[in-house]
């Protein structure tokens, strides 16, 4: 429960775990295999002699059985009981000597068998300076991975150490992307996620700012039309007509304050939408029921509504009133700014990054060189505050997906508003049958 929460002190523990139990079971099986070997080798050598004396006979006429050097063993005859043709080897220790014997038959007429013994104290030895070798070479072997396992976990965790370095350094004011490039193959995907996160807050800092000075300017003006009126009207004694007349003027003044109130709230609501739970819907279905409430708008005021949806299906997992607020902006817009006659395309394709949907309208186009998206920018004549692209920016980066307003590149007037949903949490649906 210490390590609990230290994944670097978790993986030292396991590493080294795992690198002692290697060590033990590769020392121990090379010493087993060391000692087999060598015991193997010195049995069938006993086994050779036997063989040898036995064949030759060599030592049938001896006169006493008392043992006899021959080779370099000590070799006698014995006898038995019961006669038994299998081989018997055996090792027995006396005064810290330690001897191999080897019983093989030599004669079983007269139940006579071969006794070779051979001191192999020398061997024994060298077995218990190799064993100790061995653990000399584990200990050691066990300091080199605990120094290599605390090099290799500093290594690792030190990409997440300088990251979070960087990012403690930072504050709204200074925030510097982070260079993805140089982190390791593995935090790639982190650092792009970080750069998201960092673009977005400078974004919102950005638009908050304009957010508030706008916000105080837009109800400045309309406070001070209503306060010079009132002015106005106080110096001298009017008709009911006349008073009547100010008092509409007031009141439009103070409905075009509480529509610039209502969307300062949407931004507040947008915010709270942004915190709902992604949901996997299929895109094409979303749009094509937009499509169908604004086809009826565009018959009512004279224009058309133009669908063209590919692929038939496309699930993404996503906040669905994020959605179709970005697509309910854009259609507004543009039924807004085309011309009676004239016609509005929503339209959605795949292309290399997942799916793209685009609203074409024919309009008058826009300034490229403004940027629409910050709040209270206006472009042409028409009626508006000025916030709803500012939501639906803060909306597509909610999602993750990206938004842009151009003109038109075919020679016609007016403008495309596109947003691209990225692939990576979408997935096509199968063609319908």
């Amino acid at each position: 429960m210490f390590f609990k929460r230290s994944i670097r002190k978790n993986f030292l523990i396991q590493l080294i775990f795992a690198s002692a139990s290697l060590i033990f079971i590769f020392s121990s099986i090379l010493y087993f295999y060391i000692e087999n070997s060598i015991y193997e080798e010195k049995r069938q050598g006993l086994i050779q002699y036997a063989k040898n004396i036995a064949n030759n006979k060599s030592i049938i006429y001896m006169e006493t059985a008392t043992p006899e050097t021959y080779l370099g063993l000590n070799v006698e005859i014995i006898y038995l009981k019961k006669q038994h043709t299998d081989i018997d080897l055996y090792e027995d220790t006396k005064n810290k000597i330690t001897y191999l014997t080897l019983i093989y038959p030599f004669d079983l007429d007269n139940a006579s068998y071969l006794k070779v013994t051979k001191d192999i104290t020398p061997t024994k030895i060298l077995l218990e300076k190799i064993l100790h070798s061995i653990f000399i070479i584990n200990i050691a072997s066990f300091l080199l991975v605990i120094i290599y396992a605390i090099t290799l976990s500093k290594m690792l965790v030190s990409p997440v150490q300088i990251l979070s370095a960087r990012l403690s350094n930072m504050n709204e004011h200074l925030m510097k992307p982070i260079k993805v490039e140089e982190l390791p193959e593995e935090f790639e995907p982190l650092g792009r996620t970080i750069n998201h996160l960092i673009a977005r807050i400078q974004n919102f800092v950005k638009y908050q700012k304009e957010l508030f000075i706008g916000t105080a300017h837009e109800l400045k003006t309309p406070l001070a039309v209503i306060k010079l009126k009132n002015q106005v009207t106080l110096i001298k004694e009017r008709s009911s007509k006349e008073y009547i007349e100010a008092l509409k003027v007031t009141n439009k003044t103070i409905d075009e304050m509480n529509v610039i109130v209502s969307n300062i709230l949407n931004i507040g609501r947008q915010e709270g939408a942004q915190l709902d739970k992604p949901v996997e819907v299929d895109v094409i279905a979303v749009l094509s029921q937009k499509a169908n409430d604004f086809k009826l708008l565009a018959e009512h005021e004279g224009k058309q509504l133009h669908i063209s949806f590919e692929p038939k299906g496309y699930m993404a997992t996503l906040q669905v009133t994020l959605l179709n607020q970005i697509i309910q902006n854009f259609l507004q817009n543009a039924l807004k700014f085309t011309q009676k006659d004239k016609s509005v395309t929503l339209r959605s394709s795949l292309d290399d990054v997942g799916l793209l949907i685009e609203v074409i309208d024919e309009g008058c186009g826009i300034d490229e060189s403004i940027d629409l998206f910050a709040p209270f920018k206006r472009q042409g004549n028409k009626s508006g505050v000025g916030l709803g692209l500012f939501l639906a920016k803060s909306a597509a980066d909610a999602l993750g997906a990206k938004i842009k307003i151009q003109n038109r590149k075919d020679g016609i007037d007016g403008t495309v508003a596109s947003i691209q949903l990225n692939s990576k949490l979408s997935c096509l649906l199968p063609k319908r049958t």
